[in-house]
């Protein structure tokens, strides 16, 4: 049998970073991206076989470390593909996704914003409240594997723990391995999701067999000795169910600046990071400049986590989601913290019908939150027919600066706006995965 022999290494010093935070170094004359370096390093990399995202090689090790290098927070770093840049100081982290929102609005939109405002951070580890793991039974690595895939492939990182998650559960990745592990379908199950509120903390599994009775008393045990709450998925997501208990109280999280309590479904989106989230509503709020005649509208508001925060300083507020479940949500959690200058609408926000009451209505302020794809059929058709007002701000909470930029684009050079400002909000330390808020005036 051939055994397979190792491609041979190099050493090369890293002359920059590209914008995923790799090192850059030259081998015969090629540029190849090297992970986990920093600029300035010597090191010892191995090239791996072309692939279609280009030249890469693999860190073998660091000859010459950069001053500022960080020793990573968690154990299974190297190996987890769940946060990439434990390696490099807080601060470079927050310039390297500064530089990549100023790039994407220049390389789009050819934008440059009047003012760079200061990012919004919060901790760094054990901030993370929400996620979707893996889940794979592997018995020649011990059992069940429960975590993010490793860096450099498809295949699961074998985690005891994770840093990034909250406590609750980071600290609690090896028991939920084990009792998976006693499932009779543990081969079975591909994903756990994880939804954390201030308190609750609530699993949803996924299962492509039927659970066993006996797996069933199983998960119950282990969810009732941590008070947690445990769903099942068998299907689709509208098949999810709760197993224990039988009626769990919904989840819930609070803004003490506006003092507001908001409940969620573990199925629900909410902001991952809570300290980020509690920064983020504050700057979109004081952004908005309401004052208390204010009219806002609020689009993609999901359950009304900057909504109900606006309507506590301006007269009014509609909320527009195009998800009916969190609609009725969000007038829940209205009427729960006693907010009556609120409304809500459903309605699909990739299509938007000239006919919408509140497309017909005259808005002094807008704020939005669209998902990756960003918002360009609802801007497209601002200042429209019927009504043709314009408001005279608008705040923009982003979680990609591309299609941002491509928004934005369209607000200044096509409908009269003016780029105030840009903010970076790191909603994800240790990724290069950039979320902003940017701020547009008539």
């Amino acid at each position: 049998m051939s055994r397979r022999v190792p491609r041979p290494t190099v050493v090369a010093t890293v002359e920059a970073l590209d914008e995923a935070g790799r090192g850059v170094v030259h081998i015969e004359g090629s540029p190849v991206l090297v992970e986990g370096a920093l600029t300035g390093e010597r090191v010892v990399c191995r090239p791996r076989k072309r692939r279609r995202q280009g030249h890469q090689a693999d860190l073998v090790e660091v000859l010459e470390a950069a001053s500022d290098r960080l020793e990573p927070v968690c154990p299974h770093f190297h190996v987890c593909g769940g946060c990439r840049l434990q390696h490099m100081p807080a601060d470079a982290q927050l310039a390297l996704k500064q530089q990549n929102l100023l790039r994407a609005l220049d390389e789009h939109a050819h934008l440059e914003p009047d003012a760079l405002l200061a990012p919004l951070t919060g901790p760094s580890t054990a901030y993370r409240r929400r996620a979707r793991l893996g889940v794979k039974y592997v018995p020649g690595k011990g059992g069940t594997l429960v975590g993010f895939r490793e860096k450099n492939g498809a295949k699961l990182a074998e985690l005891d723990a994770c840093a990034i998650l909250t406590s609750r559960v980071g600290d609690a990745i090896q028991d939920i391995r084990r009792t998976l592990d006693e499932l009779d379908i543990r081969h079975r199950i591909p994903q756990l999701e994880v939804a954390m509120g201030d308190t609750g903390t609530a699993l949803i599994l996924r299962h492509l067999e039927p659970l066993s009775q006996g797996d069933r008393k199983l998960l119950v045990k282990f969810a009732r000795e941590r008070d947690w709450q445990l769903y099942l998925q068998p299907g689709g997501p509208d098949s999810v169910h709760p197993l224990w208990p039988a009626e769990p109280p919904p989840l819930s999280y609070t803004l003490p600046d506006f003092d507001l309590e908001l409940e969620f479904l573990p199925t629900d989106f909410i902001q991952i990071n809570a300290a980020v989230n509690h920064a983020l509503v504050r700057a979109a709020v004081d952004h908005l400049d309401v004052h208390a005649d204010s009219r806002v509208l609020d689009l993609f508001c999901g359950i009304g986590n900057f909504t109900l925060a606006v309507a506590r300083r301006a007269a009014s507020v509609t909320g527009v989601e195009g998800d009916a479940a969190l609609v009725s949500r969000a007038l829940g959690n209205a009427r729960r913290n006693h907010i009556d200058n609120v409304s809500f609408v459903s309605a699909d926000l990739s299509r938007v019908d000239g006919k919408s009451d509140w497309r017909q209505e005259e808005w002094h302020r807008l704020l939005l939150d669209p998902p990756r794809s960003g918002a360009i059929e609802v801007l497209n058709a601002l200042g429209g027919p019927p009504g043709g007002q314009l408001p005279q701000r608008i705040v923009y909470v982003s979680c990609n600066p591309d299609t941002l930029a491509r928004d934005a684009g369209l607000l200044v050079h096509g409908k009269g706006y003016r780029l105030r400002s840009v903010s970076v909000v790191d909603m994800f330390p240790h990724t290069t995965h950039c979320e902003a808020i940017a701020v547009f005036d008539r």
